[in-house]
């Protein structure tokens, strides 16, 4: 039998962690693994012995992003989306936008690597601790738009820009600097650092707790967090009709490293100033 991809524990009392356990492919989300990570939290969140999650990703990452490899779409997406051009935007929009509404507080636990779908998973938590060497970016916005376009609601106008137009990731401190994460750390101290920040969480009871959450999401809603994200799906759907996006799709038939160097050729010969 294959290993699950999604392993949970309970590494303190009232915490649950969930485990994104696709080590050998960097944790890249293919549908199973997107519907496992959301089986896990919605079990959690029905679990009165539960008052906090913890998300994290097994080996060298967190996640690399969404499975190009042919695992990424889901034909048979259920009660996820609706079917039609954009069903894969829809889809995963609901999935991490639906963090927002469960009753209990989803932390995020981010190193090495955190990319494209990756980091749109993690936009979509309540809160995001990272090792200050994690790299977290789109570097798919060179051949495409994002599905999730969490850019300008997390980061601002400015440093929006900057990364939907280069592509370059920004590390975990910086990723707290602009306001993407909450806290970052030395990654040998991430994982007990965040299990102790999630057991300080727990001890708020998960009726007030809850509440507490949805103010703060209530107010993300009224100045239309959801619409624009599920406004900017045309964009995504748009980018697939380009020039760009086609080519890169030929050179993926040739093998992703191929298709990956080729695209990011031009970055690595002028590397970004460090300040």
């Amino acid at each position: 039998m294959s290993d699950p991809v999604v392993v949970v524990d309970d590494p303190a009392p009232m915490v649950r962690r969930i485990t994104l356990n696709r080590p050998e492919k960097r944790n890249a989300l293919n549908a199973a693994l997107r519907h496992g990570i959301v089986a896990a939290l919605r079990d959690a969140d029905r679990d009165p012995d539960v008052r906090v999650s913890i998300l994290r990703g097994a080996g060298s990452c967190f996640s690399a992003g969404y499975d190009l490899g042919g695992g990424a779409g889901d034909p048979d997406a259920g009660d996820w989306a609706t079917a039609g051009e954009g069903q894969f935007q829809r889809e995963v929009i609901a999935a991490w936008t639906g963090i927002w509404d469960l009753a209990k507080p989803v932390v995020a636990q981010v190193h090495g690597y955190c990319l494209a779908g990756g980091s749109e998973l993690v936009a979509g938590c309540d809160v995001v601790y990272v090792a200050d060497d994690a790299q977290i970016g789109y570097p798919a916005v060179r051949f495409a738009v994002p599905d999730m376009q969490y850019h300008a609601w997390l980061v601002g106008l400015r440093k929006s820009m900057e990364l939907v137009l280069t592509g370059d990731s920004m590390s975990g401190a910086e990723a707290v600097a602009c306001g993407y994460a909450t806290r970052s750390f030395p990654s040998y101290e991430l994982e007990a650092s965040t299990v102790a920040m999630a057991s300080r969480i727990a001890q708020v009871p998960t009726d007030l707790a809850q509440l507490n959450k949805r103010s703060v999401h209530q107010a993300m809603e009224i100045m239309g967090a959801r619409d624009a994200l599920k406004a900017g799906i045309p964009l995504t759907v748009a980018s697939t009709r380009t020039e760009t996006f086609r080519t890169f799709m030929a050179d993926l038939a040739g093998g992703l490293s191929k298709a990956f160097k080729k695209r990011d050729a031009a970055y690595r010969d002028a590397p970004p100033p460090t300040s």
